[in-house]
Order: C-alpha cells, then structure tokens, then sequence
C-alpha cells in the first residue's frame, strides 16, 4: 500500500515522499525495512524514544505526537487515535463491511456476547466473536490475549471474519481498551452497557474515570442498550445522545422488563415483554443476573431487527459459558463450580446465587489479584465471609507482589464476619485439595476467580494452572 492511501483522511502534518509501505507497528522491535512506525506514549515505555532505533531498522517513515527532528516524519496530535486508523485503512476498513454489536460493563461481558452470537447464529447469521475467552470466525476458534485485541490484530481479526462472510461480530469492549482508543475509527450498530462496580482502579484511579472510559463507546453507536437496574445505567440513560433502548429485571420504567422470574438450579424462566411485545424465555442457566445477562443480549438481538420470538428461541439453546458458573465433573458428593469471579460484585452474585440451591453449605474459595486495585481486596473479603458458610482465603494471580501482603489486604474484611469460619491457605494448589478433603455431602465449593483461565502467574512466571485438571488430579491421588 503506498503511504498516500494507508494516511488517508488522517489529519498529519509534515512532509514524506511517498512510498510503498511494508507495514505498520507501533512495536520498535517489529520494525521491518519500508514499515511505518507510529510512536506511542505508554504507561512504562514510550515509543518516541525509540524512533530513531525505528529509522535505522529501515522504517519508511515515523509518526510522532511531537518534532523529534528526526527524516521521514509526520506529526499527528494523538497517535494513538492516529494508529487505530491507520490499522483501519491497513486492512482496508473491514468494519465498514460488518455489523458492529458491543458489550460493555464490569462483570457479563463474556456471557452476553456469547448469547449475542448464539441467537444469532440460530437466527442463520454468520457471526464473529471477539472476547475474554477466545476470538471466534464464525465456528473456527482463535485464543484471545486480551479482552480488546491491539488495533491491529482487531483490524486483521475483523479482515478474516469479512473474508469468511460474517455478517455480524458482537465485541466486548473493555474500559482500557476504550481509554486507550483501540476501537477507533470503528462504529457500532448497538452497544449495551450492564452495570459498574468497582474493579480496575489500578488504572482509572477512580470510578468517576472509569464510568467515562466506558461512557466513550455510546459516542461510537447507532443505539444505546442499557440496564437501568444499575445506578450508572440510570445516569448513562440521561446522558447518551443516541438512541437509547432501556432494560431491567425490576423496573417498569424501562423499554424491555423481565416479568414473572422463575429461577432453579436447571435455569430461569421469564417474561420479555416490550411495547407491544411479550415473549416467554427458557434460560438454561441459573441465577437472578443470568436473567438481566440474558435480557441485555434478547434486547441488543431486537435492535437489530430480530423478532421477539426468534429471540426467546435463541436463548432457549444458549450453551453455558466456559468459566462461568461452570459445574466441573466429579465422583463426590457435593458439586463443585469454577467462576471468574473475581470482582466485589462478581463474589456477590456468584455466592448468592448457589445460596439459592444448596442443599449444604456455599463453601467459597477466593483470592485477590496482584499488581490490580488493591482497594477491592477488603471488600471481597467482606463480601465473601458475609454470603459464604465457610471462606477459604487463598491466591489468584500474585504476579509480583508477596502473596501474603494481598491476603493481608482482604483480612480486614474477613474480620467484619467473625462467626463465619475461615481458613488461610496461600498456595491455591494446596487450598484446592483441603478444600476438596473438607466438604461435606450437599456442599456447593466455589473456586472463584480464575474461570477459564488455564495458568498462574506467581512472581512473574506462568505456571499451568487448569483448575478442571487441578480438582481431577487431587480426586484421583486420593484414590490412590
């Protein structure tokens, strides 16, 4: 692509002689001869320090946010915007040939998204899936590194689904992500916003720039999907300039209300009903916020034209989510469940939901992430021993910091609910198989927070961590 074509439209100043180009990075150790580098200003590096590194590896040309006087430069005012449209023009703008459906919100962007894609596959769509778990072209399945890809890997992904005649790709758009423009240049049919609890303070600082960050994507959408159950929905409704379509399990002030809610340990049944819609759902999977979950997506499928009944059709069938409420198979005589749970909210609905069907105790196992918002660690800890009948403390991902130091964290909390036994266990491994040796007939144990995730990182190293191979191992060395 000559350099002409891939700046297209871009607002750049200075003066480059036009080429062909390679390629495009914003990564000085991807830099190949006749690239264009394009530096970005990151949390711990910053790409314009390594322009010149950039020239001498044969990029054709750089862009910049500032005169580093430097050959071969053009000045853009964000680069990081800059760069997702480049990405964009790189691939040949492939979302311009797509339906664009995004999720946002702390806790149920994975299962929403995969409801999205269900019913709409059910509905004879070819659908892309972009995602936590794992990217999906229609039924070929790619792993995910991060929740939002790079610009580019996102504009390469969105590429491949356009070749492989996907109509539709339902995303899930995380507040970095948004912050960080990765989803520039992009425009979405309907985006759903479900709810806001503290997580991710490590990087927004505060829930007032983290609720902004996820506000950036209703600037992006035709229309607005929202859950007015959650006090930041009800703000956002009052705010976005698109059209908006409101939901809620409670209200009757919405657009879409759940009516009549049934809930078992099989599934829930409700009510949609809509102006001049009704329609009766049979969700397969269990819980009060699998019901919001799967009215957040029948809503989204509406605003794309789907009707009621189809809709309802769709989420009959919804499969259950990897890592999400998930039973893991066992010869014991209690149940056993890995969920990603790894939020103050998230161990709220995780453990009020099992209260609801066991026939013994919710035995909890959590930790806290290292490296993340330390501020929600005596929460969860309060969370936990206030909801659980027995709470073992244990690690998530430590990552660099001393494993004991988060535990220390959560322990004020823990200590507001003395009457609720507690065992410490740092090594997750070995919380697992005391765990696994302690409950009782009847029990439900929760392993939450790593869900789907198959490692652990502790010191900075990642170790395999598949806790489906982890309880399988333990149950089978007692045999022995």
């Amino acid at each position: 692509m000559r350099l002409t074509e891939l700046i297209d439209g871009l607002q750049l100043s200075g003066r480059v002689q036009d080429c062909e180009i390679a390629g495009v990075t914003a990564d000085s150790r991807q830099v190949e001869k006749g690239m264009l580098f394009i530096c970005i200003k990151g949390g711990r590096f910053d790409g314009h320090d390594h322009a010149q590194e950039a020239l001498d590896a044969g990029a054709a040309a750089i862009v910049c946010e500032r005169d580093l006087g430097l050959p071969n430069q053009l000045l853009s005012s964000d680069t990081r915007r800059c760069y997702g449209r480049l990405c964009a023009n790189w691939y040949g703008n492939p979302s311009k040939k797509l339906v664009l459906v995004g999720v946002t919100g702390t806790n149920g962007k994975t299962t929403i998204t995969t409801m999205v894609k269900h019913i709409l596959e059910q509905a004879g769509q070819k659908v892309g899936l972009i995602g936590t778990i794992q990217n999906e072209i229609d039924d070929i399945v790619l792993p995910a590194k991060h929740t939002t890809p790079d610009p580019l890997a996102l504009h390469s992904m969105l590429s491949r689904m356009v070749s492989a005649g996907c109509r539709y790709v339902v995303m899930e758009c995380s507040s970095h992500a948004l912050d960080q423009h990765r989803l520039e240049g992009l425009h979405f049919a309907s985006a759903a916003f479900i709810n806001l609890t503290q997580d991710h303070l490590d990087y927004h600082h505060d829930m007032e720039n983290y609720y902004h960050a996820k506000k950036k994507l209703f600037s992006m959408c035709d229309t607005a999907v929202i859950n007015i159950d959650d006090a930041y929905g009800q703000r956002l409704a009052e705010e976005v300039r698109c059209e908006t379509k409101t939901f809620s399990t409670e209200s009757d002030l919405a657009d879409f209300t759940a009516k009549n809610i049934q809930l078992s340990q099989q599934g829930s049944q409700f009510l949609l009903v809509g102006k001049n819609q009704i329609a009766r759902v049979r969700l397969p999977i269990p819980g009060g916020f699998s019901v919001s979950n799967a009215m957040a997506a029948g809503v989204l499928c509406l605003t794309l034209g789907l009707p009621i009944e189809q809709v309802a059709d769709g989420l009959a069938t919804c499969p259950g989510v990897l890592g999400r409420l998930e039973v893991i198979p066992a010869d014991v005589d209690f149940t056993i469940i890995r969920d990603y749970a790894h939020s103050p909210d998230g161990i709220e609905k995780v453990v009020s939901t099992m209260k609801q069907f066991a026939k013994g105790r919710v035995v909890l196992l959590f930790g806290c992430a290292g490296n993340r918002d330390r501020g929600k660690r005596r929460l969860m800890g309060e969370i936990a021993t206030r909801l659980a009948d027995f709470v073992i403390l244990t690690s998530d991902n430590p990552r660099d910091e001393d494993e004991m130091q988060i535990i220390e964290d959560a322990m004020p909390g823990i200590e507001e609910h003395p009457d609720t036994p507690c065992k410490v266990i740092p090594d997750r491994y070995a919380a697992i198989e005391w765990a696994l040796e302690h409950c009782e007939a009847g029990d439900i144990l929760i392993l939450a927070g790593k869900g789907h995730e198959e490692y652990q990182v502790l010191r900075g190293e990642t170790i395999c961590f598949d806790e489906r191979k982890v309880v399988a191992q333990i149950l089978e060395n007692r045999k022995g």
